[in-house]
C-alpha cells in the first residue's frame, strides 16, 4: 500500500493538475498581441504557471479568469478543451480581433457571432461542403447582455490571413461579414462539452479588393489590435456582473 501512495505521489508530481480557477467566467485570448493588451492593462496582476498562462482579476461587476490560449486552430482548440477541463467554467468569452469583408463591416465595428464556420477544409475525396458544414457552431447571442451596440452576425475562421480574391465567395456562401483565425475552434470544442461560449471580435481592419493595411506590416496591425483590445476589455468589465 506505501509503494502504492508514493507511487501515485510521484504520478502526480509529474503531471500537476491546475487548479481550479475562482472565477466562473472565463475570457480566453487567442494573438499574441492581444494578450500582450491584456497584459499591459492587468500588469499588477501575477500570471499562474502551466500550459497557458492566466491570472485572475477582479472586475467592477464580478472576478474573471483571463487565459491566454494561443493563436491558430490547434492552440485555439486545445486551450479551450483545457480551461473547460481544468476550470469548469460557466462561460467562456474569446475577446479577439477579426479582419472585416469592404461592404460588409468597418473598422471598430463589434461582432458578437451568432455562427461560425471552419472554411479552409479541402475534402478532394468528396465534397467539402459536408466537412465545413460538421464545423460549424450556432451560438446563443442572448448570452451577452448589450446587445444594442453590437453586430449579431457570422464569423469565418481558418489558418491563415483572409484572401483578397475570396472574400466576396465567403460573404456570399456563408453570409459572414469577417474573419479571424480562432473563433470556429473555441466555439466548436464549448459546444462538444456543452459549456456555454460567446465570441465578441472587434473589427481591427478592413480587407478591400487592394488588400489590407495591416498586410507586410505588422506595426499597423498592433496598433489596431491596441485599440480593438482595450474597446472590447472595457466592454467585459462593463458587463461582468450581467455574465
Amino acid at each position: 500500500m506505501r509503494a502504492f501512495v508514493v507511487g501515485a505521489l510521484a504520478l502526480a508530481a509529474c503531471h500537476p493538475v491546475a487548479p481550479r480557477a475562482p472565477a466562473p467566467v472565463v475570457a480566453l485570448i487567442s494573438a499574441n498581441a492581444e494578450w500582450t493588451i491584456v497584459r499591459e492593462r492587468y500588469a499588477a496582476i501575477p500570471l499562474q504557471a502551466g500550459p497557458y498562462e492566466w491570472f485572475v482579476a477582479e472586475l467592477p461587476g464580478g472576478a474573471a479568469t483571463f487565459v491566454h490560449g494561443g493563436w491558430g486552430k490547434v492552440a485555439a482548440a486545445a486551450s479551450t478543451q483545457y480551461v473547460i477541463d481544468h476550470f469548469h467554467p460557466a462561460l467562456v468569452v474569446n475577446l479577439g480581433t477579426c479582419g472585416g469583408f469592404e461592404g460588409h463591416a468597418q473598422a471598430g465595428d463589434v461582432i458578437l457571432a451568432r455562427q461560425t464556420i471552419i472554411y479552409d477544409i479541402v475534402e478532394l475525396m468528396g465534397d467539402s461542403r459536408e466537412a465545413i458544414a460538421d464545423y460549424a457552431t450556432a451560438l446563443d447571442p442572448a448570452r451577452w447582455p448589450d446587445r444594442a451596440h453590437v453586430r449579431v452576425e457570422t464569423l469565418v475562421s481558418a489558418d491563415r490571413d483572409l484572401a483578397i480574391d475570396q472574400i466576396a465567395g465567403l460573404a456570399a456562401r456563408y453570409g459572414a461579414v469577417a474573419g479571424d483565425w480562432e473563433s470556429g475552434e473555441i466555439a466548436w470544442v464549448a459546444a462538444r462539452n456543452h459549456t456555454p461560449v460567446v465570441i465578441l471580435r472587434g473589427v481591427s481592419d478592413v480587407v478591400t479588393a487592394h488588400g489590407d493595411v495591416t498586410y507586410g506590416d505588422p506595426g499597423a496591425f498592433q496598433r489596431a489590435t491596441r485599440a480593438t483590445m482595450n474597446d472590447l476589455l472595457d466592454r467585459f468589465a462593463a458587463a461582468r456582473a450581467k455574465l
